[in-house]
């Protein structure tokens, strides 16, 4: 019988495990197995976590379109119930406007007529208050560019730039000015104006 020594076979691992060049190339195999699976569970991560943003990114558009389609219809029912309100204050004025009209054709009182056309300016003076809507003061005030608008100057006894005469209202809402008084300013008398060329030698 020969007593020859056996062959290691693939399944007896490697004929020297005692190779340090072998352990290294296994150890560095098994790294790199090891980065591969971390790299791929990190990936996954990655995009669950891409889809976690774009789901929440694509309901945080839709909620603030909502926002601005609510807050369109929010201010276009503000305006209109604001409109409501000063059409129903203004609609009294001109009912009693047309009874006015009717009445001074049933009449030869101009007095009664005129009365009655001051009454219905009182109820549009009413009605613009309770809206919030205040006249600009003008006769008797110095001319201010930022109420007044200038169409025209008189001589007068006032002192130059007084606004002597209205001839269109201004008006403010809040503060604001809605519309600028169309007013005639006074702008000296010719004497006063004559004195002041005496006065000065270089005008001669």
């Amino acid at each position: 019988m020969n007593d020859a020594e056996p062959k290691p076979s693939v399944e007896d691992g490697p004929a020297n495990p005692g190779d340090p060049e072998q352990a290294a190339g296994s150890v560095a195999a098994n790294v790199a197995s090891s980065a591969e699976d971390l790299l791929r569970l990190e990936l996954e991560k990655a995009k669950e976590e891409a889809a976690r943003l774009k789901d929440q990114l694509l309901r945080t558009a839709a909620d603030f379109d909502n926002f601005r389609k609510r807050a369109r219809k929010d201010v276009e029912d503000a305006q209109k119930k604001g409109l409501e309100r000063a059409l129903l204050e203004v609609l009294p004025v001109s009912d009693n406007l047309e009874r006015a009209i009717q009445a001074a054709g049933h009449t030869k009182e101009v007095g009664a007529i005129v009365e009655g056309v001051r009454m219905v300016l009182k109820m549009t003076e009413d009605a613009l208050g309770r809206l919030g809507v205040e006249r600009v003061e003008s006769v008797g005030q110095p001319f201010d560019p930022s109420l007044h608008e200038a169409v025209q100057q008189l001589e007068s006894d006032a002192p130059a730039g007084t606004v002597v005469h209205e001839m269109v209202p201004g008006y403010r809402l809040g503060g604001k000015l809605l519309r600028a008084a169309m007013v005639a300013v006074a702008k000296g008398k010719p004497s006063a104006v004559k004195d002041a060329d005496k006065a000065d030698p270089s005008t001669n």
